[in-house]
């Protein structure tokens, strides 16, 4: 067996987010009567938070903001694209959206049955997620993840982000995993994948979204699947 531990990322490669986010959204437009302040459309609001999300934790990763400031502006900025300037609003759904979307639970077909067959290979499988850790753990909780993962390493927890080095250097300290025998599996290509390639481990690239290899660096990911029962294939 060439790789004894599996280094997975969560959202958007098991925890399906475009999906838990978007119900938790939905709990918040009605409870918060969101569209008697002027959100008159609830998929174009959900299409912008994503879109100001992604771009404020490119931010985040790179250091150019805190944590807190994400955790609002990612509402306060899809709140003003519908002219709504309400601080005390975009705070509080932030804190909301915060304690609702971990009990979440839509994963990616395929997830559970996946790492079952993994551990019953006896993979050794842990978590290197950019997420932060009180959030993470109740995902994992609240889907049944929990129990399949052996360490859970988190940004908050190892103070530093993927792509950056420190993480993997650190999930590898927690662990007692060497490079040669550890690969990483995720799906971003400039998060997980490059983050690998930084910390000399091969990678697979979970590409859920497109049907073309991505590249990295200019070359290919070791890997490349277009669904998790695909991983089947690698880990015999």
């Amino acid at each position: 067996m060439q790789y004894k531990h599996l280094f997975f990322d969560l959202d958007h490669t098991l925890w399906d987010f475009e999906a838990n986010s978007r119900q938790t959204l939905e709990e918040l437009y009605q409870s918060l009567n969101l569209k008697e302040k002027g959100i008159h459309d609830f998929d174009l609001f959900h299409k912008n938070y994503l879109l100001h999300n992604d771009k404020l934790w490119d931010r985040y990763r790179n250091g150019y903001i805190k944590v807190d400031e994400l955790r609002w502006k990612r509402m306060w900025l899809a709140l003003l694209d519908f002219k709504i300037a309400d601080e005390k609003l975009a705070r509080e759904m932030g804190t909301i959206f915060l304690d609702l979307l971990p009990t979440r639970k839509l994963l990616f077909p395929y997830a559970i049955e996946i790492l079952d067959y993994l551990a019953e290979k006896k993979y050794q499988l842990h978590l290197i997620t950019n997420g932060f850790e009180k959030t993470q753990h109740g995902k994992l909780k609240s889907s049944g993840l929990d129990k399949y993962f052996l360490k859970v390493i988190t940004s908050e927890g190892s103070n530093s982000l993927k792509p950056h080095k420190e993480i993997f250097d650190y999930a590898f300290q927690k662990t007692g995993a060497s490079p040669a025998e550890s690969i990483m599996i995720g799906d971003t290509i400039e998060v997980d994948i490059l983050g690998a390639v930084n910390a000399g481990i091969d990678q697979v690239h979970v590409n859920h979204l497109t049907k073309e290899v991505q590249l990295v660096n200019g070359k290919a990911p070791t890997y490349t699947v277009y669904s998790l029962k695909e991983l089947e294939s690698i880990f015999l």
